[in-house]
Order: structure tokens, then C-alpha cells, then sequence
């Protein structure tokens, strides 16, 4: 019995460290394949005292919808424009249909709050938070199966804020 308990010990460890590798590299792949989107900022508030200097993040496509008539996981699809500003198009249950010039983001719908993609919060050194509060628009890097990830947030001129 003592033989087969380090061996199942094994097999689970394996088993994990399969797992975080392939979510490694899957957003590895997502940062170098990925296309960088802006997302207008909506208001936020600053600060926890049990985490430290982060900035909540609210986006302007998340407002603005009704909980009652979208599925609780979907895709909210945005197109660029001129300036490379993402602006909603549409929700949608599924994948399809989308157009050449359109980008997924998956979402969670989630009670009074609204729609959230997943890149809800920034951290940042303590200390910091004057250069942030600038911030206009969260650079959100996009796959086409519409997942996401939080690369950094730029200012007015949509610079990336460092």
C-alpha cells in the first residue's frame, strides 16, 4: 500500500505540473500571437488595503447592457476604429458569426455589475498610483477564440503608461 501512495503522489504531481505548463504556454502563445485592443476605461477606484496599490477596471464596452437578455458566458464582440479604440458591436452566445474586421472577448455576466472579461484589476508598485490615475484605455491582448489578457494601460495618447 505504502508503494502505491508515492506512486499516485507522483502521478498527481506530473498531472499539475502538466497542467500550469500548458497555461504557461498558452498565454505565452497569447502575448505573441495575440492582437493588442484599447478598451475605453470607464470610472474606477484605486486602492485595497489588503493587496496593495491596484486600480480597478472598469470598461466602457462592459456598460450599458441588461443582465436579463444576454447568456451568463458569452462573447462580446468589438470592432477597431480609427484610432484603434475598440468599440462593442454586439453580444453573442457563440463564436459565429464574425466579421474579418471583428475581435471576441469572452465575458461572464454577472448580477447588477454588468459584463466582466476577466482583466478586471491592475497591480502595481506601491507608490505609483499618481501614474495610473492617467490612464484612459486597458490594452487587452485577444486570440481569435476570444481569450484575453491584460498587457498594460496607456494614456490619452494612447501610450502605454510604464
Amino acid at each position: 500500500m505504502k508503494k502505491y501512495k508515492w506512486i499516485i503522489i507522483l502521478v498527481n504531481l506530473i498531472i499539475l505540473l502538466g497542467f500550469l505548463n500548458y497555461s504557461i504556454v498558452k498565454k505565452e502563445t497569447l502575448l505573441s500571437d495575440g492582437q493588442l485592443v484599447l478598451l475605453e476605461l470607464a470610472p474606477v477606484d484605486p486602492r485595497s488595503l489588503m493587496q496593495g496599490d491596484y486600480m480597478t477596471l472598469r470598461y466602457a464596452i462592459s456598460q450599458n447592457t441588461s443582465n436579463d437578455s444576454i447568456s451568463k458566458r458569452g462573447y462580446c464582440v468589438v470592432k477597431l476604429d480609427a484610432n484603434g479604440i475598440a468599440k462593442k458591436v454586439r453580444l453573442q452566445d457563440g463564436k459565429t458569426p464574425i466579421h474579418t474586421d471583428e475581435f471576441l472577448i469572452r465575458y461572464n455576466a454577472k448580477g447588477w455589475r454588468g459584463i466582466t472579461i476577466g482583466a478586471e484589476s491592475y497591480f502595481f508598485q506601491e507608490g505609483d498610483a499618481v501614474k495610473y490615475e492617467k490612464a484612459e484605455y486597458g490594452g487587452i491582448i485577444v486570440d481569435h477564440e476570444g481569450n484575453s489578457l491584460l498587457s498594460g494601460l496607456y494614456d490619452k495618447q494612447r501610450q502605454l503608461i510604464k
